[in-house]
């Protein structure tokens, strides 16, 4: 969180005496006592000395300048607040040209602009600019205490805007983990069922499996005994006997079956468990790397398989795809909302849900596609808005579209729907192959 106050100011401005007037308004040698008890108020006493200068104050005397001075500050991590800029600088941008290229660089400065012109000329300016609630109006000649008020009650707003703004960025975090502790639990009783029943046979195979043994061990137990006499008649006849009523050419068959049901059932668990650790791996640590989509598509799958198998049959229509530069576990988490809302459009009737792959040039896509309720499109148009939702109370939180979209911008990709009412609904994720701005070496092997 930002602790410190940020009161470095911008000025642009051709004329050196408007940067001395500046100097001697807004760094005087000793703090103005109305801003200190301002600063005191929203930061604390302990915010800075008394006497202690008030503003950091950078000259720029051209629009190009203040630019680059605007991006140094943004580079070493000391944004600006606000900025002073002028209307008039000849032969460089005019006023309104260097505030829509600092608003380019940091759409949270707040501006001032200088001119002594008349109020008529604001309207193509306004016209112009994306003023939302960032600019204001300062008529020459200046008035100090003016210039001072402007100064501290911008910087002032700048400072409460970007605490908002941090707030903010935790509330999202703390939802996105939310989110996703709520769809592992809602799928944690599937996964633990998807578990059960494999287990549940290798039980039932290997009590079988005793009982099985114990009648071998009778049977070689009477063959121990008859080894002395094997020739009496009467012996081998009890033998025979008991050859046919324990069934022992059956055994011999039905053993191996159970024993390679029982390695099915084993493995079927260990693909489980190895699905859900793909499924969430490296969430902790956030880790970008090269991925395999389809991999993870399966997994994901799998995971949600108690979820879809009995409301909707599966089709995969897989395209050849390369290794993706990615955060699998949230990529993973996209995939499982979709597949997870697909399975939950669904009616009475069974349905089918499709995901399919491909690759466009730098890009890669999957969708997934089912034959659902499908959207209106005013459903449609709301999709993504966080909190929105159209199941009933207590049975969606409004968020997995929502934070699935923040992946996906994350990702610099897109998701985009198309959905017609009574026919279905398709999600599209487009991702870059590469990230522009993340290194991964490549793994071995690829």
């Amino acid at each position: 969180m930002t602790t410190e106050p940020n009161r470095r100011i911008l000025l642009i401005d051709d004329l050196p005496a408007i940067h001395a007037d500046f100097h001697k308004i807004l760094v005087p040698e000793r703090a103005n006592p109305a801003l200190d008890a301002v600063e005191a108020a929203l930061f604390g006493d302990s915010a800075r000395a008394p006497g202690a200068i008030v503003f950091e104050l950078t000259s720029a005397y051209q629009g190009q300048e203040g630019l680059a001075a605007l991006q140094r500050a943004l580079a070493a991590g000391r944004p600006h607040a606000m900025a002073f800029v002028d209307m008039r600088m000849p032969p460089g941008w005019d006023g309104v040209e260097t505030i829509e290229r600092l608003w380019q660089a940091d759409p949270r400065l707040q501006v001032v602009i200088c001119t002594a012109h008349s109020d008529g000329s604001w309207h193509e300016v306004l016209t112009r600019l994306d003023v939302r609630d960032r600019l204001l109006v300062l008529k020459k000649p200046f008035d100090p205490i003016e210039v001072q008020q402007l100064a501290g009650m911008l910087t002032t707003k700048w400072q409460m805007a970007q605490r908002a703004a941090e707030q903010h960025s935790v509330l999202e975090n703390q939802l996105l983990q939310s989110e996703k502790l709520a769809s592992i639990g809602q799928l944690a009783a599937g996964v633990a069922h998807e578990i059960n029943n494999p287990i549940g046979y290798v039980f039932s195979n290997y009590g079988s499996l005793e009982r099985y043994l114990a009648q071998l061990f009778e049977m070689l137990a009477a063959y121990e005994q008859a080894e002395a006499s094997i020739a009496d008649p009467a012996v081998a006849a009890r033998l025979q006997g008991l050859r046919q009523r324990l069934e022992l050419e059956l055994l011999k068959e039905d053993i191996p079956q159970l024993m390679r049901e029982s390695k099915q059932g084993v493995t079927r668990v260990r693909q489980i468990v190895q699905d859900l650790k793909d499924f969430s791996r490296a969430d902790s640590a956030q880790e970008w790397e090269w991925a395999d989509l389809h991999r993870g598509l399966d997994s994901t799958l799998n995971v949600v398989a108690n979820e879809i198998k009995y409301k909707a049959d599966v089709v995969k229509e897989y395209g050849e795809l390369p290794d993706v530069c990615c955060l699998p576990s949230q990529i993973n988490q996209v995939a499982m909302n979709l597949l997870v809302n697909a399975a939950q459009a669904m009616g009475s009737e069974r349905g089918r849900i499709t995901v399919r792959t491909g690759s466009a040039g730098d890009s890669v896509w999957f969708e997934v596609a089912d034959t659902g309720a499908g959207m209106t499109p005013d459903v449609m148009r709301r999709v993504f808005e966080p909190f929105y939702t159209t199941k009933p109370i207590g049975q969606g939180t409004g968020l997995g579209l929502s934070v699935s979209y923040g992946i996906v911008q994350k990702h610099q990709g897109r998701i985009e729907v198309s959905s017609t009412a009574g026919v279905g609904t398709t999600f599209r994720v487009t991702l870059p192959v590469c990230q522009a701005d993340v290194h991964v070496e490549p793994a071995l092997g690829t």
